[in-house]
């Protein structure tokens, strides 16, 4: 049995936060119905296509384990079907722009009279406030949630992550959310709306920052490294470049191999705990007893020249090497993974954690399956659907409507 077995959704979500939440769903079990526009469906079936007379990319890896319903909810008996869905569902999820679906007719009142157990969640840009009614996308939420203006060098404009932390990160606070809402119902029988705004989900991930916001009011950050080299903070969090965000100072040094090969890099943390370690591995023994390097506090002013000797030694050895002597020692070390790397690597194959999946159209390709394992409901992950292609079988198996009164809902264009 899968965990969220029996749970049926209806997912009025498209592009990519909604659909990370309502994927993760299905991954999980429950029965995920897409309502699509017909004859075109969620944009990003055509966005940025690879493979001609195919779904994208984009498309296909954010709507695994799903049935597609066509349907024209403009339409009268487009309504009617969806009222349907309303009542037979569990949970609706939707990031229309904001006031869409009171637009459409289907209030949050309209909704719990329909159906006074559904779960309503909801993605949108901002919560409320100024920018309520903006419009937004994923580099906007990185921006505005905190984790542009903190990423990049000092010396350098603020930069968006490739980590889609706006996007793909509220659809896992959506998801939490739902789960919740699912928990609290079986002890209330209520329904409820949950929310989640990008601006919020940004900046729950970018929590560190705000503590070194505060943090600046006791005086200079001296875990980062402008502190080491003596240039003065400023009234706000900074840019930290590739300084760890906790305690222990931590870089991206290069390897063997760094001229030629972009990603031949380690990240290097200088732990307090296995100091006497790092000492041994890169040549400086001596440095365990110093006064000037012994301590965490020492040596905050000498960071500079200390990631400059471990360097010297990281580039004599790959990436991966310096894994393999560091890891018996404790020391912490992590590779620069290319995605390239990371396609190819057989253990995420072993673990479901990247996927391979064959689909009618454009034949195999990978995916990213779920990232939560959970021991008593593996997750199967099955192809994304094709426009359209379960229309027919909700409309008769999830909703019971007979042959002859499909035929007048196809006649009516409502499908």
């Amino acid at each position: 049995m899968k965990a969220l077995e029996g749970v049926k959704v209806l997912d009025f979500t498209h592009v990519q936060s909604g659909p990370t939440c309502t994927q993760l769903l299905g991954f999980f079990g429950a029965d995920v119905i897409k309502v699509e526009r017909p004859g075109v469906g969620d944009a990003t079936r055509k966005q940025l296509v690879d493979v001609e007379g195919a779904d994208s990319l984009y498309f296909t890896m954010l709507n695994h384990n799903k049935r597609s319903l066509t349907l024209n909810t403009k339409n009268e008996t487009g309504k009617e079907v969806l009222e349907r869905l309303i009542r037979e569902c569990d949970i609706m999820v939707e990031n229309f722009a904001p006031g869409a679906l009171d637009r459409m007719g289907f209030t949050w009142e309209r909704i719990q009279e329909l159906n006074p157990r559904m779960i309503l969640a909801s993605i949108k840009g901002f919560g409320p406030g100024p920018y309520a009614d903006c419009k937004v996308y994923e580099n906007v939420a990185q921006c505005a949630g905190g984790s542009a203006s903190t990423t990049g060098f000092l010396d350098g404009p603020p930069v968006v992550t490739g980590a889609q932390i706006g996007d793909s990160g509220t659809g896992l606070h959506l998801a939490l959310g739902i789960v919740t809402a699912l928990y609290q119902r079986e002890q209330t029988g209520r329904g409820q709306k949950v929310s989640a705004a990008m601006q919020d989900g940004v900046l729950n991930l970018c929590r560190v920052k705000l503590r070194d916001q505060q943090r600046l009011a006791s005086g200079p950050l001296q875990e980062y490294s402008q502190f080491g080299e003596g240039v003065p903070f400023e009234d706000a969090t900074p840019r930290a470049g590739n300084d760890s965000g906790g305690g222990q100072p931590g870089r991206i040094l290069k390897c063997k191999g760094w001229e030629t090969d972009k990603n031949a890099y380690t990240y290097f943390i200088t732990q307090a705990a296995v100091w006497k370690n790092v000492c041994d591995v890169i040549g400086k023994p001596e440095w365990k007893e110093d006064e000037n390097y012994a301590t965490p506090k020492a040596r905050l002013t000498r960071l500079t020249e200390v990631f400059e000797a471990v360097e010297q030694w990281t580039m004599t050895k790959t990436k991966f090497e310096v894994m393999d002597i560091c890891n018996p020692m404790n020391i912490p070390v992590g590779p620069i993974l290319s995605m390239k790397e990371i396609a190819e690597e057989p253990s995420l194959r072993e673990t479901g954690t990247i996927v391979e999946v064959d689909h009618p159209q454009r034949g195999k390709y990978l995916t990213v399956g779920c990232p939560i394992k959970l021991s008593d409901s593996p997750v199967d992950v099955t192809r994304s659907p094709l426009l359209g292609e379960h229309t027919e079988e909700v409309l008769a198996g999830f909703l019971g409507y007979s042959s002859s009164e499909i035929d007048e809902i196809k006649a009516s264009g409502a499908v």
